[in-house]
């Protein structure tokens, strides 16, 4: 079995670490699997950076722009069918195909004679242009009179309905099997452009023993915290992404009652972390971007509660990885969040944006140690059983095997 991966990066990004996990398990499990991939940051024999032609694209992006259309000035796509990785491949798993390294346009030709799986790491495959599109529903109907235009991925007209279309044509000359992280994604997909395909659900995974619960005071030494602390911990790749709620913590911690103000630390790791520590008036350490496993699993450690302020998730990576350290999670009840945060189980959800409730359940946690130290116990159960990449592995292996068996025994698409 040789699989192809297609995603924007080998890591950063919960896309990107998701998709490189899935590549490294399946490696585990002696399939040959391979990255190709927009941006290539880890120095690996099966990580294939995607061949741009730079300056042509450049200059179609004019037109991109004028259209209020992102990425389909990227014309290199179209020729990935020539890659020796794409040709040895017999299954080609898209993941994040956004981030302007990938012309949806080309999926048709990419799965013309070799089957497809759709990774959904967001909302951008069934939408005119978002990654999430909040309370807006636009996108089961055709978008258009989008509410959000510069929402990332910005445009600077409403191409939406277009854009919609072109992606229903897409669909509709494409062979693909869609696979959702999370039930509420799974659902989401079910009433959009994309129920025309075989929908899975399959939950991500890590590596459980590199993610587990390790000596707090020795993991505060190893960082440098404080250890008469309260270690509240948020993760974020770009804090200036609405959708990951930034502005939101820092109001919930602004509203923290005094009392635990004054044993309260603030722990970030994610890029321009120090941008949210600027804001807020509480002690806080900034670990910045960190890339390798363990470090993060020391940080989770490190800390007391993990905090999940977004206005939208597909998932929630980080939440999964700070239950497999033993750590309860806060969250705004959004997306996926919910099969990972159980309230009372292995953390407690609030109402979107009700911040009052947020500081509360941080509150009434940190004020009852035989409820913290269940649901502490629980997060760790739950993650083993549910969440490992073995789990996640061996779930796409057998996808994988029902989808090469059916594709011989039906023709191709022509797009």
């Amino acid at each position: 079995m040789k699989i192809l991966h297609l995603n924007q990066s080998d890591w950063g990004g919960g896309a990107a670490v998701a998709g490189y996990r899935l590549h490294q398990g399946l490696l585990n499990y002696q399939v040959d699997s391979h990255l190709l991939v927009g941006e290539q940051k880890i120095g690996t024999s099966r990580v294939t950076p995607v061949t741009r032609w730079v300056r042509w694209e450049n200059q179609l992006s004019r037109i991109n722009r004028r259209l209020g259309l992102n990425y389909i000035n990227l014309i290199s796509s179209f020729a990935i069918p020539k890659e020796p990785i794409f040709q040895a491949a017999e299954i080609i798993n898209f993941h994040n195909l956004h981030t302007g390294y990938f012309n949806y346009l080309a999926i048709p030709r990419l799965t013309q004679h070799k089957p497809g799986v759709l990774s959904l790491h967001d909302m951008w495959s069934l939408t005119g242009h978002c990654v999430y599109s909040y309370e807006c529903d636009r996108w089961k109907t055709g978008c258009g009179r989008c509410p959000y235009p510069k929402e990332y991925p910005s445009i600077e007209r409403d191409g939406t309905r277009w854009e919609w279309k072109l992606k229903q044509w897409v669909y509709a000359h494409s062979n693909l099997t869609v696979v959702a992280n999370s039930r509420r994604t799974e659902a989401i997909a079910q009433q959009s452009l994309l129920k025309r395909f075989d929908i899975h659900h399959i939950p991500l995974g890590l590596d459980v023993n590199v993610y587990q619960p390790l000596d707090q005071q020795q993991c505060q030494q190893l960082l440098g915290l404080p250890q008469d602390k309260i270690v509240l911990m948020f993760g974020v790749f770009n804090p200036h992404d609405r959708w990951k709620g930034a502005d939101l913590l820092i109001k919930i911690l602004e509203s923290l009652p005094p009392r635990w103000k004054e044993k309260v630390l603030l722990l970030t790791f994610g890029h321009q972390g120090e941008s949210i520590t600027e804001k807020v008036n509480l002690p806080t350490v900034s670990l910045g971007y960190v890339s390798h496993e363990r470090l993060k699993a020391i940080a989770y450690s490190a800390s007391d509660l993990f905090l999940l302020p977004s206005r939208a998730e597909s998932f929630g990576l980080v939440a999964l990885e700070a239950a497999a350290c033993g750590k309860p999670t806060i969250a705004f009840d959004v997306g996926g969040v919910s099969d990972i945060v159980r309230p009372g189980i292995t953390g407690e959800l609030v109402p979107l944006e009700d911040t009052s409730a947020f500081v509360s359940a941080i509150a009434a946690l940190l004020d009852n140690p035989e409820k913290y130290k269940r649901l502490s116990q629980n997060c760790r159960e739950v993650a083993e059983k549910e969440f490992s990449i073995e789990l996640q592995t061996e779930r796409y292996i057998k996808l994988y095997q029902s989808i090469l068996e059916n594709a011989h025994s039906q023709p191709s698409i022509n797009p």
